[in-house]
């Protein structure tokens, strides 16, 4: 009776433990897969005076700004940058590991961004934009 139960327990179980490695690397991807439909526009060959993905000369003055300037500024829009890259369906947290993803291209060793921290991104955006 017991090995009954278990089987469709363990084939469940199993079918559980391999969607979580999809899940992750989705997340982990979101921001490659924001930088590609995006912020490639710009950021790939360096229009209006946007740093090119990769150039670590011109993302490290940034970089050493860090994320509590970056992500805002991505999200708020700067200097010709409009708004989340002008894609205003993107939620903050796609803008933050789009920005993450950049900089670590260039150098940076950024992680994940927290609820937190997207919290505190959006607080700093919103409080710049008046």
């Amino acid at each position: 009776m017991a090995s009954a139960f278990l089987i469709p327990f363990r084939h469940s179980l199993a079918a559980a433990l391999l969607a979580l490695p999809a899940f992750a690397f989705a997340s982990e991807n979101e921001g490659q897969q924001v930088y590609e439909r995006v912020c490639i526009a710009c950021h790939g060959s360096g229009v209006d005076d946007a740093p090119r993905f990769g150039d670590r000369r011109r993302w490290q003055p940034l970089i050493r700004e860090g994320l509590n300037d970056l992500v805002p500024a991505a999200l708020r829009g700067i200097r010709k940058m409009p708004a989340k890259g002008g894609n205003p369906e993107l939620s903050d947290e796609a803008v933050a590991r789009a920005v993450i993803y950049m900089a670590n291209a260039a150098g940076a060793r950024f992680t994940e961004p927290t609820p937190e921290d997207l919290a505190r991104w959006r607080k700093k955006a919103d409080a710049r934009r008046k």
